[in-house]
């Protein structure tokens, strides 16, 4: 296992343990604990994770948000499981808007490059993704939030504001059938309600861990998503929850 490979296994199973020690994480990756320890300092460094007396901790909570670096290394197989499923939701000639985020990022990497659409994000990385040869791109403008490296604030708000769109690719920090979409910063909220708002046809792209949690700021209720697709993680009560006030969703399985 390569290096970059081993450590983002190790955020893997950090994030999803919530916390893991040393010794463990040894012996779930075969290496040695001088190994591990060197991996979470340079990981920590990065703001991937927090090291903690004897091993570590996820970086998380309700107000506090991860990094777009955080989250690219994260549930990384999932995400291009759902996004190799989300592409099929497109149809030929559609104006579509990809939101700024990590698992939109992999359904940019899979979407026609012949010219078929015309892409609009709000991301300088997925723009430069989706434009291939052919493709026409169009970016919202604004301020760069260089955490999460998207466009938000009064310039990409007009924009929006101005514009419809066929289909949205979405993501979130969270959603709960109660308590709906949110996020943990008020301009990204903002961006992603107008998104949205202008959208005919939105499709929520999150992995199963972000069911069920809550971040600072709402952005939707439920029953503005079309669809929702997720991996096979998702527990049987949320899907009900969600079927119940009208969103599919879409189950894939990682490999």
């Amino acid at each position: 296992m390569l290096p970059a490979e081993r450590k983002r296994k190790i955020v893997e199973l950090v994030s999803d343990a919530g916390g893991r020690s040393v010794e463990a994480l040894a012996d779930d990756l075969g290496y040695s604990r001088a190994t591990i320890r060197r991996d979470l300092r340079e990981l920590e460094d990065e703001t991937l994770i927090e090291r903690s007396h004897g091993g570590a901790v996820p970086i998380t909570a309700v107000g506090r948000e991860q990094t777009y670096g955080q989250r690219e290394v994260q549930n990384l197989d999932a995400k291009r499981a759902i996004a190799a499923r989300a592409v099929e939701e497109l149809a030929q000639g559609q104006v579509v808007f990809f939101d700024s985020g990590t698992t939109t990022m992999e359904v940019a990497r899979r979407v026609p490059k012949d010219g078929s659409l015309l892409a609009v994000t709000n991301s300088i990385q997925l723009a430069s993704e989706l434009g291939g040869e052919y493709n026409e791109v169009k970016l919202t403008g604004g301020t760069l939030r260089h955490r999460t490296r998207a466009l938000v604030g009064p310039t990409a708000e007009a924009f929006m504001e101005r514009m419809n769109f066929d289909v949205l690719f979405l993501g979130t920090n969270a959603v709960d059938a109660e308590s709906g979409l949110s996020t943990p910063n008020e301009d990204e909220a903002r961006m992603k309600e107008l998104m949205v708002e202008r959208s005919a046809t939105v499709v929520l792209v999150a992995d199963s861990s972000k069911v069920g949690e809550r971040s600072f700021v709402q952005f939707a209720d439920v029953g503005e998503v079309d669809a929702f697709v997720t991996d096979d993680g998702i527990d049987r009560a949320a899907r009900e929850s969600f079927e119940s006030v009208g969103l599919r969703v879409v189950e894939v399985t990682a490999e």
